[in-house]
């Protein structure tokens, strides 16, 4: 273990997610996009809010979700995201802090309100999300700044993909990765999602060949990334990055390094109840895995224990405790 105070410091969107069973028939009336991340404004999430089933509110975002994970697996986190002073913030703060993260980036006290994300999930375990930003979206330099020490002191800096909506956040996520560098630490992006690499592909490209050690991805997004076929994205990644984890659902994952390749298998999971989450938290198990210098394939497998247990349940952060899940996959910890 190096000197660092953190395994992982995070920068996302600070979201409160409201989590409903819903219908295809449901999405369609309300024009939904199946399985994606739309963004709307406060209005329409007002109206959207009124049209869904009875739901659960669970503090979320999917950088948040990431080190929710970490903390569950015993390893140490602090995040960098934006809430409003009002009473979603307080809940998205009292959340977080309470699971052992470190988490003090002042909240807005002028603007737009706290975020929440909409997701109503289908029987068949598809989550499609209704996402207003609001206040984390403001993510700027300067909340990077005021976590420099944080972060100077983190083994791992990860970035989510979805926060690339604003310049502002562009331009945070850049001095992040600069701090990161010149204090010799790792920096991680997240794609995120696949309308959100296509909104984003030529910041993204120009991000991840110039600032990104670590890239996390689905099979869908790296092809979106280099809008090509898989084995061709693949082989470009390994060129681009120091490392790469690509999930394939059911597939399990593919993680290159270089010419090394680990191919990890999907664990095991007694019922698909709700996929909201399983890429935040296969990113918690493998990069805590990267931070402590395991192997490819045993950081993977942490990161597939973490997204199996989610994928159970309802919410989109760990109910049981992920350590001792994977103890008991035969995975030591110090």
């Amino acid at each position: 273990m190096s000197n660092a105070s953190y395994d992982v410091l995070a920068v996302g969107n600070a979201i409160v997610d409201v989590l409903s069973p819903a219908t295809d028939e449901f999405l369609e009336a309300q024009g939904i996009a199946k399985a994606a991340m739309t963004l709307i404004d406060e209005d329409r999430a007002k109206e959207l809010y009124a049209a869904m089933a009875p739901g659960k509110e669970a503090s979320g975002g999917s950088a948040a979700n990431t080190v929710a994970g970490i903390a569950s697996l015993g390893g140490r986190a602090a995040y960098i995201g934006k809430v409003a002073n009002d009473q979603l913030g307080e809940i998205f703060t009292h959340d977080i802090r309470a699971i052992g993260v470190d988490f003090d980036t002042p909240p807005l006290t002028d603007g737009p309100a706290s975020a929440r994300c909409l997701i109503n999930v289908t029987p068949d375990a598809q989550r499609s999300m209704s996402t207003f930003l609001g206040a984390a979206a403001l993510v700027t330099e300067e909340d990077v700044e005021h976590g420099a020490e944080q972060l100077r002191a983190a083994e791992i800096v990860y970035l989510e993909g979805y926060l690339f909506d604003r310049e502002e956040a562009k331009r945070g996520y850049v001095r992040a990765a600069e701090l990161a560098a010149a204090s010799n630490r790792r920096t991680a992006l997240t794609l995120s999602d696949l309308f959100c690499v296509e909104r984003h592909r030529p910041a993204f490209q120009h991000l991840v060949a110039n600032h990104i050690d670590i890239l996390l991805a689905n099979e869908a997004e790296i092809c979106a990334l280099y809008e090509t076929d898989f084995d061709s994205a693949i082989a470009r990644v390994r060129k681009e990055v120091e490392i790469a984890a690509v999930t394939r659902s059911e597939k399990g994952a593919m993680i290159v390094s270089g010419d090394e390749t680990a191919e990890v298998p999907a664990a095991p999971v007694a019922e698909l109840v709700d996929t909201t989450g399983a890429g935040d938290l296969f990113a918690a198990g493998f990069l805590l895995g990267l931070a402590q210098k395991r192997s490819l394939d045993e950081a993977g497998r942490m990161g597939a224990i973490a997204a199996a247990e989610v994928i159970s349940h309802f919410g989109a952060r760990p109910e049981t405790g992920l350590k001792a899940l994977a103890e008991q996959a035969g995975i030591e910890f110090e």
